[in-house]
């Protein structure tokens, strides 16, 4: 039986926070450890590009996650993992498809839409700030995508119509110059745990309410104590559905810790007890992993050959693909 080719994008800005962590990290180093599974993940930087034109900040965006990764114990011998960049396969495959695509399809991305309705709203000429990077985004995001066949595409909702734009690019594609490409999924998970952030709003780098997955010890529970709550005192009994405290629980506890949790909100737990509790839960499973985040931060070598060591494993799917699509375009070897 073949295995089903999974692939999944990390974009390299930012630090990785609890909210990456329970939403998307866990459950893909998960399901990367199903024999059945063909798992590529892959650092974004080019689509780093687009938002960020600070060169360290992306360097040390990509340092950080790609030891996230590692640290909590993604096998690079059974997946592959690599840098966007060190595949030049896939920038040039971008430009063979972005001669395919209709820029009407791309007038309907959700990101460039909504860039031009700010503008608007804010009297600015309609493409004010955009770049051809924020528009061609999806195009991108295809290439990624086709030059390794990806079947299954995890994303989150807001990503859907991206995973659809490639496989209409796909299909254009095939029509015209054969079935080189196969046609991929979104492959959304309802029950992944969104997370709200410090303030009640979902946990995210653009509203600054986040918190990195490998703080210290003492940073870990500074943030937790600065978890938004309500002003019932010790006593109250208090609903745990309206709580970003047991949101949080719920997201790292067991079954019987989530049922626990219920009953201390009920009998009233004081704010201060429930969050020294969070933070012990999330200690306890972050700690060893938190080691071998701080060694490999230490030990760039070792981060670098992982990365090399996967590209060169994406390039040997990539380059035959892509020779088959330079031959299909018309762009080989001159024959006789």
């Amino acid at each position: 039986m073949s295995k089903q080719r999974v692939l999944t994008g990390i974009t390299t800005t930012g630090t990785p926070h609890l909210g990456n962590y329970v939403g998307a990290i866990k459950p893909a180093i998960e399901a990367s450890r199903d024999d059945n599974v063909d798992s590529f993940f892959f650092l974004a930087d080019y689509h780093a590009l687009i938002k960020c034109h600070q060169p360290e900040l992306v360097r040390q965006s990509t340092k950080e996650i790609a030891a996230t990764w590692l640290a909590l114990g993604l096998d690079t011998d059974k997946s592959t993992f690599y840098r966007q960049s060190d595949v030049p396969e896939i920038t040039e495959l971008s430009w063979i498809l972005t001669c395919m695509t209709a820029k009407g399809l791309m007038n309907r991305a959700h990101a460039y839409k909504a860039a031009v309705q700010t503008n608007e709203e804010e009297g600015e000429d309609p493409d004010f700030g955009i770049t051809m990077g924020l528009f061609s985004y999806p195009v991108l995001m295809a290439a990624d995508i086709l030059a390794f066949n990806g079947e299954k595409i995890p994303v989150g909702k807001d990503q859907i119509q991206h995973v659809e734009m490639a496989r209409d690019i796909a299909q254009r594609f095939n029509h015209h110059f054969g079935e080189l490409f196969v046609l991929p999924e979104a492959q959304v998970d309802d029950d992944v745990a969104v997370l709200s952030g410090l303030d009640g709003r979902k946990m995210s780098k653009s509203y600054n309410n986040t918190i990195p997955l490998f703080l210290t010890e003492k940073q870990l529970q500074k943030h937790i104590n600065k978890i938004k709550t309500n002003l019932l005192e010790p006593g109250d009994p208090k609903d745990p559905d309206d709580s970003t405290v047991f949101e949080i629980w719920n997201a790292f506890a067991n079954k019987e810790q989530v049922q626990y949790m219920r009953e201390q909100f009920a009998a009233g737990i004081a704010w201060g007890q429930a969050k020294k509790e969070l933070f012990a839960l999330i200690n306890e499973e972050l700690s060893e992993a938190r080691e071998r985040y701080n060694a490999l931060m230490e030990n760039a070598d070792f981060i670098e050959q992982e990365l090399q060591k996967g590209a060169v494993k994406a390039r040997s799917y990539a380059t035959p693909l892509l020779e088959k699509v330079r031959d299909a375009v018309g762009i080989s070897a001159i024959k006789k």
